[in-house]
């Protein structure tokens, strides 16, 4: 298939041609689902801690005697019942990470970048480059591609500049390939990426 380059002015400037099993497939949701889940649950720190009875400092010795007191017998007083006490049902740290197999992570890319071809979010242009670390030229070049309410900036190798004018642009980011994920392609409205990006994700989702 042949996507349309996108020049200033929201013109078209020719195109590109792409691979059909990449741009062109079908969407698979439930694959993409999973994708999103599965990154989402990666950032997850895990890292809460609780102390259960044996891990809380001191309570060796038994309160009191077991019998003849009138109070309720007693082993410890790091019990879970008393104040100072150890959890009961402790939190310890955990994993949230999901495994999604290689095979199936590069489907359901596939399926991400053929359902922003199909709803006409993806933008391809011949290169994302300014003149000066400007936020006003980036802007400027983004308006005249039409572009608004946030867009993911995808080049295959970014300068600093463009880095850099980016920053003060709110919903507006720019990363390399091998930076991309499944959550930075859906969560923004527009996916401007050039054809160097292009030929390389070809290459990797093939």
């Amino acid at each position: 298939m042949e996507l349309q380059l996108k020049a200033a002015g929201n013109s078209t400037a020719g195109a590109v041609s792409v691979a059909d099993s990449v741009f062109a497939g079908d969407v698979n949701e439930a694959l993409v689902h999973q994708l999103v889940t599965s990154y989402l649950a990666g950032g997850r720190s895990g890292t809460k801690a609780q102390k259960t009875r044996s891990q809380v400092r001191g309570g060796g010795a038994k309160p009191w005697r077991q019998k003849g007191t009138g109070r309720a017998r007693s082993g410890t007083s790091r019990s879970p019942i008393w104040v100072g006490g150890g959890a009961a049902f402790a939190a310890v740290p955990r994993d949230y990470s999901q495994k999604v197999n290689r095979k199936a992570y590069r489907v359901g890319m596939r399926s991400i970048f053929a359902d922003l071809v199909a709803s006409e979010r993806l933008l391809v242009v011949e290169s994302l480059s300014i003149d000066a670390p400007k936020t006003r030229e980036l802007a400027a070049l983004l308006e005249s591609l039409g572009v608004g309410g946030g867009a993911l900036l995808l080049a295959a190798q970014p300068d600093d500049k463009l880095f850099l004018a980016a920053r003060n642009i709110p919903r507006v980011e720019v990363r390399d390939v091998a930076g991309v994920d499944p959550v930075s392609l859906l969560q923004y409205e527009h996916v401007v990426i050039t054809v160097d990006a292009v030929r390389q994700i070809e290459e990797w989702l093939q």
